[in-house]
């Protein structure tokens, strides 16, 4: 046996999954001459529960032994694979060629007789050994013809019993591996970001605001929970330094009245594990906490390690920085992007000192209630760091979530993942052609899901990408479409539904970012203008809501179309995972051109389907309610001034 899966690369760390996640395992199974083999993937669950199921080689000719299991509760899994020779197949197929052939007759009925012995042997005191004694003696009458006793083997009651009562030899075991299993919420969730200070921010009439409050943000939650997300993620909560603080537009000439970026953290209010004033106090903030729980919403904090220039770390710990030769502390720098408003931690001088104290608020907000940290640029501080931190929570807590955010290169992207991250943001939002989908989707729900789950943000504050800015509201509902049905976990920053598209000149964010400034919108004026696509939002939520297909990261399938802008995949999900017992299937049409009517065939892998070659099937769009009759082939038109993608049911026939 060789390459089993899943397996994290050098198998390090145990790969993950999350509660309700149906996984693929594999092995390489093979051996020399010709014997028919067998395979078996064997669970151990957390709680000491043993399960067996067979594989099966899906791709004759490839040795590759797969089969799926749904984990259904959080814990530390066991398996290994048991492969081995299946003496009843390779018997039958032998005896098939050489019987039907003339040869070796009487030899090869009289090697089955005896193997039906052996599994009847095997199923003593069941109601098998009864029918596996007739079927030997069935074998052994020779008064029948050789055909008619060698057909004795494929009756349906043999057959089930055999199946029952497996005859196997040169059984051989892997060595054990292990699958993380953590909450649902780890791999699944639909999450939406906003500022609480501009919930509730107030224009004066000198043109300053008064900032919103974690009071006047809980009137908000209602709305976001009703367009079905699950997550509210905050940025730093934090009191904001004064020392070079930005101001509008990334400028370093703020007025006295500008609030400076959340992620320049610390002031002479406090740092890490303070919260701004302007936004209330603890107590406020546990309110906020308990509100979004009312609403179904889990709220995600920020968790940015830098500091403010006035942060009281950098008096109190100097060796937690970069000092230059000229004795000034270096501050963050992401060429052409300069953070003068932001020293970044050095974990050379004193790492146990600062990781310990990183420790200490991590824990700080867990006791309040936090369950999701989003972590900030965690690819600027040492892996070891991660590894021993994120050990320590979810050994603590296992329910707490990471996200990383961490736009860098592959290598560190993927070992943040591999060292206890539970969720990673992804290069999505720079990959936007038919081309560049199909490779990384692909990548995401099979190359890397055995440790990097991928979180599908369509926007952030730092990242409104050409796509966005020149695509329109064709753009957004592209992108939105296809991060909801690609990933179990996706995410919007708020604006998005409102089509928030202009850039700074020469720059991938809005322009009047919300990073250095308040941001009143009005949302209930929005909303009766119909200028939004929050309902279009809504029912991208509600279709995730209503098919588990979508809740899994490992079954997307690409499939193909004749135009070069028209995407095509696949997300099913078979029956006997399925609640109501009928397979769970959709398919997503995308035009990726925001600016073209698209028409083109589409052409589909039935059997990755789970259908029929060559058969019809009906399809019903869940966007806008049209039904199609569909097969193999298939016309599509698609304009995306209206509604560029299709969101397909498959109307599985009854019986599958």
């Amino acid at each position: 046996m060789r390459h089993l899966s899943p397996q994290q690369p050098e198998n390090l760390w145990p790969s993950k999954a999350y509660a309700g996640e149906v996984v693929p395992f594999a092995a390489t199974i093979f051996r020399e001459g010709h014997d028919v083999l067998g395979g078996d993937l064997v669970l151990l669950s957390p709680d000491g529960e043993t399960s067996e199921h067979p594989l099966a080689m899906r791709v004759k000719g490839t040795d590759r032994w797969e089969t799926e299991a749904l984990i259904d509760h959080e814990g530390l899994w066991r398996w290994h694979v048991r492969a081995y020779t299946d003496d009843w197949a390779t018997w039958l197929h032998n005896a098939t060629v050489k019987i039907g052939a003339g040869v070796d007759v009487d030899v090869m009925l009289l090697a089955g007789a005896q193997l039906l012995d052996r599994a009847r042997i095997m199923a003593k005191g069941t109601p098998d050994a009864t029918v596996l004694t007739q079927a030997r003696k069935a074998m052994q009458n020779a008064k029948q013809t050789p055909a008619a006793r060698l057909a004795v083997a494929t009756d349906a009651r043999v057959v089930a019993a055999v199946a029952r009562h497996r005859l196997m030899s040169h059984e051989t075991l892997s060595d054990e591996q292990l699958l993380r299993v953590e909450r649902s919420r780890a791999g699944l969730g639909s999450w939406y970001e906003f500022f609480p200070r501009s919930e509730g921010a107030k224009r004066k009439k000198d043109g300053s605001f008064t900032s919103g409050t974690f009071r006047t943000a809980t009137r908000r939650l209602p709305a976001v929970a009703q367009m079905g997300f699950d997550v509210l993620y905050l940025p730093p909560i934090h009191p904001i330094g004064r020392v070079n603080r930005k101001g509008p537009n990334n400028t370093l000439t703020p007025g006295p009245k500008d609030p400076g970026s959340p992620w320049a953290i610390g002031a002479a209010e406090g740092g890490h594990d303070a919260v701004h004033p302007d936004l209330g106090t603890v107590d406020d903030f546990t309110a906020f906490l308990a509100a979004a729980k009312k609403n179904g919403l889990e709220v995600a904090l920020d968790l940015a390690l830098q500091c403010a220039p006035d942060h009281p770390w950098v008096t109190e710990h100097p060796e937690w920085f970069t000092t230059l030769p000229d004795g000034s502390i270096a501050y963050a720098e992401n060429p052409p992007k300069k953070y003068q408003d932001i020293y970044p931690l050095n974990f050379d001088n004193d790492p146990e000192g600062l990781r310990e104290e990183i420790l200490r608020i991590v824990r700080y907000w867990i006791d309040l209630g936090v369950t999701i940290f989003r972590v900030d640029n965690p690819h600027t501080k040492p892996l070891q760091f991660w590894e021993w931190l994120l050990g320590i929570i979810n050994t603590e807590r296992p329910d707490i979530v990471f996200l990383a955010e961490a736009f860098t290169r592959p290598p560190m992207m993927q070992s943040l993942a591999a060292v206890g991250f539970q969720q990673s943001y992804t290069y999505f939002t720079w990959r936007n052609t038919k081309k560049e989908l199909e490779t990384y989707l692909t990548e995401l729900s099979h190359e890397t899901s055995a440790f990097l789950r991928p979180n599908l943000f369509v926007n952030t504050p730092d990242i409104l990408t050409e796509y966005l800015q020149f695509g329109g509201v064709p753009a957004y509902r592209i992108r939105a479409a296809i991060a909801a049905t690609a990933s179990p976990t996706w995410g919007v920053y708020a604006g998005y539904e409102l089509i928030e598209n202009v850039a700074r000149p020469g720059s991938e964010e809005n322009i009047d970012n919300e990073k250095y400034e308040y941001k009143a919108r009005d949302w209930a004026a929005v909303a009766k203008s119909g200028s939004t696509i929050a309902p279009y939002l809504t029912q991208l939520n509600t279709v995730r809501a209503q098919h588990p297909a979508l809740r899994q990261l490992r079954n997307l399938r690409v499939h193909w179309s004749d135009d070069d802008a028209i995407l095509v995949y696949s997300k099913v999900l078979p029956g006997r995972f399925v609640r109501s017992g009928r397979p769970d299937g959709i398919i997503v049409v995308a035009n990726v051109d925001p600016h073209s009517v698209r028409e083109t065939t589409v052409h589909l892998d039935l059997e990755a389907l789970g259908l029929e070659p060559g058969s019809t099937f009906e399809v019903k769009d869940l966007i806008t309610g049209a039904r199609y009759r569909w097969g193999t082939d298939n016309y599509v038109r698609l304009d995306a001034f209206t509604e560029p993608v299709h969101i397909l049911r498959i109307d599985y026939p009854k019986g599958l």
